[in-house]
């Protein structure tokens, strides 16, 4: 444990200090960094298997001593303490271990993601002052060591270039080191001089929203740390546990709920995987006796119609799917048990905090149903109407939430912590929930998802459920066009199986038979090569609305 005192960052909004007492004394926060819960794992079990990535398999006294060099690394260079590094790699071993290493030396990263470039990097470099960013030397047809260079040349603070492959092969304006290299210093540092303490900020994470450019989310360890302990709790990680990365591993979903970071806390094997395409990570799960894995909906859906044609999945070792990041249809989360042999848990969370997971011994309709509870007595949650008032169970409602693990405000972010956070620390987290009396919530939508017609409110998420049932529509998404009268009307967007029709009125249909009201009738069905998705996966509704509303006005435009 730390004895230094914390490191203060501008523009990290503080936890209250009697909440932060409060937690302290209830023990949900143990004063302890990120770094020292792997470090129990090195010393009881150094040579059981931590990570595999391809060919590479590392044990925990390998992965460690990786990590230490690259903390080594980043003091070499001149990056201390309460530094910012902007941190973007693909899933691999050193993405775990540069990752280790910062939080053993008190050095910020900010988890980009891998399909960010140079208007994302720049904006997140220069909102954190970071002194360094690391890349890939490319990603399909981008060269990352320009785009990194480009991003230095905006961003005074970026003084250096840390590459993951090929150096550049000229000179370059910025220094480039490569991070090969790097996991090769010999470590000197006084592991207890730069460990950090439970309040000193561990990493920046990122907003999830479809407008704009990523806000920061700040995580302290005292807070990740208790993140990352109620997660592996309920979805029971022990060290027999396999889990397979496969997400973009900067995401909260991913790296620590409970992911990568909870199954090295519990002593687990990582299996790195470059992305979720079904046939790789099947036959991965497969030969590395996978035992959890984690996805979005549209790779659930991949995966089970792969297994479904290829039979690739041979093993039983897959125990428990996780399946987040946007609302699991319902029809969907009904496949996974009887094609995939494991026990769906649906997750529904956000880097800001607040994590609700179906528990494993749940019942089959409450797993199917509903997107799960809170993970800690300690969350709490209130589901509001317009005018913020509590509304009963079983009523749509705005969700806001506080607790152990949710932060205070957003980083350097006054105007819209204003706007998410109410003044006694409750966080709005944009979602439509309905809470039922057992607690578990269902996701009714966004509140920018909720079409409003005429004064009648529908629920994308609920429109999308009835058009999973139409044969050949593989992906679905509800979204509001404008309209002069009402105000806004129903469009469906689909994408279908190769071969098959899909007309509006098949939907419609279906849900006629189901005696849905008719307001909630879609009133234009859009057909697409691809459903548009966000860089972490999510439908991304924005796009969509852009769309119809140019072809809406192509259509008036032609008929004038």
């Amino acid at each position: 444990m730390s004895t230094r005192a914390a490191l203060t960052i501008d523009g990290v909004v503080p936890w209250p200090e009697d909440v932060a007492e409060h937690y302290r004394a209830a023990g949900y926060w143990q004063g302890r960094s990120l770094g020292s819960y792997v470090a129990e794992r090195v010393h009881s079990a150094p040579d059981a298997e931590a990570l595999v990535d391809g060919s590479t398999r590392l044990t925990y006294r390998g992965l460690w001593d990786k990590a230490a060099g690259f903390a080594q690394n980043l003091l070499d260079l001149g990056i201390e303490p309460a530094d910012r590094i902007v941190l973007q790699l693909p899933n691999s071993w050193e993405f775990v271990a540069l990752t280790l290493g910062c939080f053993r030396i008190g050095v910020v990263p900010v988890m980009a993601l891998p399909a960010h470039r140079r208007h994302e990097l720049t904006h997140l470099a220069a909102l954190s002052e970071a002194v360094a960013i690391v890349v890939a030397d490319t990603d399909k047809d981008t060269d990352l060591r320009t785009t990194a260079q480009e991003v230095a040349a905006e961003v005074p603070t970026v003084k250096t270039v840390l590459v993951h492959g090929e150096l550049s092969a000229g000179s370059t304006a910025t220094p480039e080191h490569s991070l090969a290299e790097a996991a090769e210093t010999v470590p000197t540092f006084d592991e207890k001089e730069y460990e950090p303490t439970g309040e000193d900020v561990a990493c920046f994470l990122l907003s999830g929203g479809t407008t704009g450019l990523p806000k920061l989310i700040v995580r302290t360890h005292d807070d990740y740390a208790y993140n990352i302990i109620r997660c592996n709790a309920v979805t029971e990680i022990t060290s027999d546990s396999v889990y397979l990365g496969a997400l973009p591993s900067s995401h909260n979903f991913p790296l620590a709920c409970p992911g990568i970071l909870g199954t090295l806390f519990a002593g687990g094997r990582t299996v790195m995987l470059p992305s979720a395409r079904p046939d790789r990570a099947l036959a991965a799960i497969d030969s590395e006796a996978v035992t959890v894995a984690t996805v979005v909906p549209a790779v659930a859906q991949s995966w089970i119609e792969h297994q479904r044609e290829h039979h690739t999945l041979t093993g039983s070792s897959l125990k428990v799917l996780q399946v987040g990041g946007s609302r699991m249809p319902d029809e969907l989360a009904a496949r996974v048990e009887p094609v995939l042999g494991a026990r769906l848990q649906q997750v529904f969370g956000m880097a800001e905090g607040l994590i609700n997971m179906t528990r494993l011994d749940d019942d089959l309709e409450v797993i199917t149903n509903t997107q799960g509870r809170p993970v800690s007595e300690a969350d709490e949650i209130s589901v509001v109407d317009e005018q913020g008032e509590p509304v009963e169970d079983g009523v749509p409602g705005a969700l806001l939430t506080r607790g152990p693990y949710t932060p205070r405000g957003y980083f350097r972010a006054p105007e819209h912590n204003a706007r998410a956070f109410t003044p006694d620390g409750w966080y709005g987290s944009g979602d439509i929930v309905v809470r039922r009396p057992d607690g578990n919530l269902i996701v009714a939508g966004r509140d920018k998802d909720m079409i409003n017609r005429g004064g009648e409110k529908i629920s994308a998420e609920e429109i999308e459920n009835f058009a999973y049932q139409v044969d050949g529509i593989e992906m679905a998404a509800a979204v509001a066009m404008p309209d002069p009268k009402l105000g806004e009307r129903l469009c469906l967007y689909v994408s279908v199986t190769p071969g098959k029709g899909v007309e509006l009125d098949d939907v419609i249909r279906v849900m006629n038979a189901a005696g849905v009201a008719r307001f909630k009738l879609p009133e234009k069905l859009i057909v697409v090569d691809a459903i548009p998705t966000t860089k972490v996966g999510k439908l991304d509704k924005k796009a969509m609305r852009d769309d119809i509303r140019a072809r809406l006005a192509a259509d008036q435009e032609g008929n004038r």
